[in-house]
């Protein structure tokens, strides 16, 4: 998948367990009560118990992904996220898959730029095995050569089918042009010719020098206590080196040049992204951002672009903004769909609003409204046990503080009509919307 094929994409989390998870009565409390977990070993993990259902979510993400991918390997951490579970200790490919499928446990592993993640996903009575297979993959891998060849076989003909897709090649040319010469302007999923390159020896080095135990972060939800979760974190994961080959990636301001580019494609519809510089998430002003963004772009069917894009003229079938905050960057991004013919009208009205938010700000109904939502909805986050273990896992790599839960919507009531504005006045800037179109778009050319 590309690294913007669609906005909202970068906030999602994987389901493990669509139906199971934190029960009803939790998920219309407040909060959710968040433990710290500390193993006997020393290893931390955040905990939500909840025996309401006898399954166990656990996520876990290490710092340091597909950015540390050596130049000419791009596609390294997609590599081996895909080759952990084909294979660990004295287990090839088919019997560790299994293992797994006679258990139906849920083992996944994931890269995104600046992290490399897993989860897994158990009943309670299998949890023995689920960790145990854990502790193998994260620890022994085996990268056999039947699972390699077969894993780059398939990442070479999902490369060939994403260059066919529009939003994949506008996420490539913006990561290009926002980061060039840095490596969040490189392919998360590397290019045919790096995919080829990479070797066993290049993944065996992954392995040994990228997971560590001072490079990670766990958030555990289900039916566990802490003494059991201590126990379980020491046999998982005490076998990981204590610390991984250190690395630097240099903090870079997104080249937003204001440029539109057009990448000639024969479809019927036209894929633009758009971007601008964003707030880090430690910034001061990251609340107001986040209200500001959920009443110009972030509102589904509520913000000012859907209203005036897609309700009032029907020009986009989607339409969509959001703040995206990297570890050595920030952005705000945006995305639509829209038939060719459309896109030249799409892009002036776009323009428009964001104009207009600049110049006017939003008003205190629009505010209201916004807080109203933003507050109201976050109980629908916590429905499944692995949603919540993903987000205390962001909680963890944010610095957030475990009481981060509690003190959420109070960040948010806390947002003034002036700061908003004061905010929109200098942050949101047209001249420096850069926007790339991929398809047939009438009426609109490439400008630098």
């Amino acid at each position: 998948m590309g690294p913007l094929r669609l906005v909202f994409i970068f906030a999602a989390f994987a389901a493990v367990f669509v139906a199971g998870g934190v029960g009803a009565s939790n998920a219309t409390k407040k909060t959710v009560h968040v433990e710290r977990v500390i193993s006997p070993g020393g290893i931390e993990a955040w905990l939500v118990s909840d025996r309401t259902n006898p399954i166990i979510a656990v996520q876990f993400a290490f710092r340091g992904g597909a950015s540390l991918d050596p130049s000419g390997k791009e596609g390294l951490a997609r590599m081996a996220a895909s080759l952990l579970d084909e294979g660990a200790g004295d287990l090839d490919s088919q019997a560790f898959q299994r293992r797994l499928e006679d258990d139906a446990i849920t083992l996944r592993f994931s890269t995104r730029r600046d992290t490399f993640t897993g989860q897994v996903g158990t009943l309670t009575e299998n949890r023995a095995e689920a960790f145990d297979l854990l502790r193998l993959s994260l620890t022994a891998p085996r990268f056999d050569t039947e699972p390699v060849g077969r894993i780059r076989s398939q990442l070479l003909a999902n490369l060939r089918s994403e260059l066919e897709d529009p939003d994949v090649v506008a996420g490539l040319a913006m990561s290009a042009a926002l980061f060039p010469g840095h490596p969040y302007g490189r392919p998360v999923d590397g290019t045919r010719e790096s995919i080829e390159a990479i070797t066993s020896g290049d993944l065996k080095d992954f392995f040994k020098e990228r997971l560590a135990l001072d490079n990670l972060v766990i958030g555990v939800v289900g039916d566990i206590g802490a003494a059991e979760l201590g126990r379980q974190l020491d046999m998982t994961f005490d076998g990981l080196p204590k610390k991984a080959k250190p690395y630097k990636i240099d903090d870079v301001m997104p080249r937003v040049s204001g440029a539109t580019s057009v990448i000639r494609m024969d479809v019927p519809q036209s894929a633009i992204v758009f971007a601008q510089a964003g707030v880090s998430r430690d910034h001061p002003d990251f609340f107001p951002a986040y209200v500001l963004n959920h009443i110009l772009g972030g509102g589904g069917f509520t913000s000012r672009l859907y209203d005036q894009i897609r309700e009032k003229r029907g020009l986009a079938y989607s339409i969509g903004s959001y703040l995206y905050p990297l570890d050595h960057s920030a952005l705000i991004l945006g995305s639509a769909g829209t038939a060719n013919k459309s896109t030249g009208e799409t892009l002036k009205v776009l323009k428009e609003e964001w104009q207009k938010m600049a110049e006017k700000g939003t008003t205190q109904e629009e505010l209201n409204d916004a807080k109203t939502y933003l507050t109201g909805s976050y109980p629908l986050r916590f429905t499944s046990s692995d949603r919540i273990a993903s987000i205390l896992v962001a909680m963890q790599l944010d610095d957030l503080g475990i009481d981060y839960l509690d003190r959420r919507n109070g960040y948010i009531e806390a947002v003034t009509l002036e700061a908003v504005n004061e905010l929109a006045g200098h942050l949101i800037d047209v001249d420096k919307l850069t926007v790339v179109v991929v398809g047939k778009p009438a009426g609109v050319v490439s400008l630098p």
